[in-house]
């Protein structure tokens, strides 16, 4: 029987994408694996709930910046970027998936995943874990906050002929990793943006699934 692979998620919000990632675990979608934690940096988030709730409950955790820089006089957000990278990677994940996970990671993070440096000190760097990110948008465009909402209305005034959403490997330049999986996503002149992000949602569960199994097969 092969190995089970584990599968960390980090999320800020309601966790569509995350409870995708769920209901393919260890499926043939996304077979031999399930997700050991989830992280999340906004303690209200309803990823966090969909993981309590989940047959059998997935172990979560919370940090958020700015109670931990409060509350750490002197740290800075590189830091906790790092300390989130100790929670993350502590047990050896797989693969780590940022799913709809509102903060961007410098190399305080990057440098632990990529195993440039150690997660204790005095110990030997650990293999590079692949970090991959959802991004509601084709490669190039629309990177960073509000894509989906930029991408409408730039199509709407003709600026743009197509959109889509990717799935690709986290690096220090936002959302220019490369890319995994790349789907466009239909969308209609004068349609509701609620109406496309209805059908880029159901996009996007389907791809994060794809894209996790991909890497996994890979590894």
């Amino acid at each position: 029987m092969a190995e089970e692979r584990k599968i960390v998620v980090l999320v800020s919000g309601s966790g569509s994408n995350l409870q995708a990632l769920i209901d393919a675990q260890n499926t043939p979608d996304l077979p031999n694996a399930r997700i050991t934690l989830v992280f999340s940096n906004r303690k209200a988030a309803y990823g966090l709930t969909r993981a309590a709730e989940a047959n059998p409950p997935i172990p979560t955790s919370y940090l958020a910046l700015q109670p931990y820089l409060k509350s750490n006089s002197g740290k800075t957000r590189s830091d906790y970027d790092a300390e989130v990278a100790r929670i993350v990677l502590r047990d050896s994940p797989d693969l780590v998936i940022l799913a709809g996970f509102m903060h961007i990671f410098g190399d305080g993070f990057l440098e632990f995943a990529d195993g440039l440096k150690p997660l204790v000190d005095g110990e030997t760097p650990r293999k590079p874990i692949p970090v991959i990110n959802l991004h509601p948008a084709l490669p190039g465009a629309f990177d960073g906050a509000h894509a989906i909402e930029r991408a409408y209305e730039a199509f709407q005034k003709g600026e743009v002929d197509l959109t889509g959403i990717m799935v690709h490997r986290v690096v220090k330049d936002v959302d220019r990793g490369e890319p995994l999986i790349v789907r466009e996503v239909p969308i209609s002149k004068g349609e509701p943006i609620e109406a496309f992000e209805e059908r880029l949602h159901k996009a996007e569960h389907e791809i994060i699934v794809q894209a996790a199994a991909k890497v996994l097969a890979e590894i």
